[in-house]
């Protein structure tokens, strides 16, 4: 691999510093989640069930805000690491008008189609009364979800993590407190229920939107005008697009993948996607950290990439995956083995805890190969590689991880136990292309076009 000259040496971020915020941002995530699920299953196991599948239909609808807000932190960093920080500000406000139309439009797809989309994904007919109301209330918080994705992936594309971990915090806290007596009443008012959790969020995501726009007049020196809010910039959408429609479109590709794994354990019946619902608030959270890992490799290797440092981006990501290995096992293990206590905590269905017990066991296949993922595709999409991870994807997803949960789960009667074999021998068969492709140096051309690119439209500053 030739170098390439480098722009004048400044402090570059380190991916330590960017990583920690970035955990414990995803770590509250994590835990106002399972604080949800937690507080439905007060109300019924059945509450439970619907509140994770109508929260799936959001999360793939948050993917698609991702094309733009991916798009937008990788640019951002490349012009960074160019000393352009007027062209990492232009992009940045153009990824605001094109996201606040997303997420209109996810909002209007949601109130209109709630029941066709939770028939598609087979929710059982006694769960309808629950589910509906509350994917039509929580679907308002699409639009507020779609600004603030743009707004925090700008700040830390500009290293201000521990800033984004600050406003999580706040939002959060007013979130859960609003939660329980707008979900369970107060003063002999009954509460909302599950309409009273999305009500909560909704206020959360405004008080969210007020603050990140204070941190980017603060932090940033960037005043969003109204203008910024629905004005679409083709010059710079298109930037943002090369990087954001393949890295988010494999994202697209794994919800749509997951989607129709979730289907096929809605048809196993009640239990079965009680259990895989209780499971995967466990699950997620042995993620973190390569999630973390991966984000923060994502930020730095943009910067690398941008100065002409690509020895340096090189580096980052096998350092960032051999630390991000060592962790996913000892922390999937340790998962393991308290997997009954765990399981306890959201129910005491004897099934439920001894079937997801042994799926948590399962995982030890799964997590290694999935941290591979997140660090090494963050790695090549901040290089420009953006489309071979999921030009890939999608064969792999649909054929490996579709087919083999068809086959093992459903047709051989395998259930559950064949729907984790199946996650982990997609993670693994991609994890193991991706690390090819980044060690055979299949990304340096592009990172070659990519410098060429931001230096063409560069004005250092």
């Amino acid at each position: 691999m030739q170098s390439v000259i480098p722009a004048p040496s400044l402090p570059r971020p380190r991916l330590l510093d960017i990583t920690w915020p970035i955990f414990s941002e995803h770590l509250l995530h994590m835990l106002v989640g399972v604080f949800g699920v937690w507080l439905v299953s007060r109300l019924s196991d059945e509450a439970a069930a619907a509140y994770g599948l109508s929260n799936q239909i959001m999360l793939t609808f948050m993917i698609t805000f991702r094309f733009v807000s991916v798009g937008a932190s990788v640019v951002v960093t490349q012009y960074l690491g160019a000393r352009d920080r007027a062209g990492a500000e232009q992009v940045a406000r153009a990824s605001l008008a094109a996201n606040v139309w997303l997420g209109v439009a996810s909002c209007a797809v949601i109130a209109i189609g709630a029941r066709p989309l939770l028939e598609l994904m087979r929710l059982p007919p006694s769960l309808f009364p629950i589910a509906q109301p509350y994917l039509m209330a929580v679907g308002v918080m699409l639009a507020f979800d779609a600004v603030n994705f743009s707004m925090g992936s700008v700040l830390r594309a500009h290293t201000h993590t521990r800033d984004t971990l600050r406003l999580i915090v706040i939002m959060y806290v007013v979130q859960l407190a609003l939660s329980l007596p707008l979900m369970f009443g107060f003063a002999g008012w009954p509460g909302l229920g599950m309409n009273g959790l999305a009500l909560a969020a909704i206020i959360g995501r405004i008080l969210s939107f007020w603050m990140h726009r204070q941190m980017w007049i603060t932090r940033l020196r960037i005043r969003p005008s109204l203008d910024d809010f629905w004005r679409i910039r083709p010059d710079r959408l298109r930037e943002m697009l090369h990087i954001g429609l393949p890295g988010a479109g494999e994202n697209v590709v794994y919800r749509i993948s997951f989607m129709m794994i979730l289907a096929m354990v809605a048809d196993m019946g009640k239990t079965a996607l009680t259990t895989h619902t209780y499971t995967m608030q466990i699950v997620h959270f042995l993620l973190l950290f390569a999630m973390a890992v991966g984000f923060g490799t994502e930020i730095v290797v943009g910067h690398r990439v941008g100065a002409g440092e690509l020895h340096g981006a090189d580096r980052q990501v096998r350092g960032g995956l051999a630390v991000g290995l060592c962790v996913c096992v000892t922390v999937v293990l340790a998962t393991a083995l308290a997997g009954p206590r765990l399981l306890g905590l959201f129910t005491s269905d004897p099934e439920v805890i001894a079937t997801g017990s042994t799926l948590l066991w399962l995982n030890l296949l799964v997590e290694p190969g999935r941290t591979i993922n997140l660090v090494v595709i963050n790695g090549l999409r901040a290089a420009g590689d953006a489309r071979f991870p999921v030009g890939f994807g999608v064969f792999s997803m649909f054929a490996v991880a579709v087919g083999l949960a068809w086959l093992l789960g459903v047709r051989l009667g395998w259930g559950l136990a064949g729907v984790w074999v199946a996650y982990a021998a997609d993670e693994w068969v991609r994890g193991i292309a991706m690390s090819v492709r980044w060690h055979l140096r299949g990304w340096v051309p592009h990172a070659r076009r990519t410098l060429r690119r931001v230096r063409m439209h560069s004005r250092p500053t």
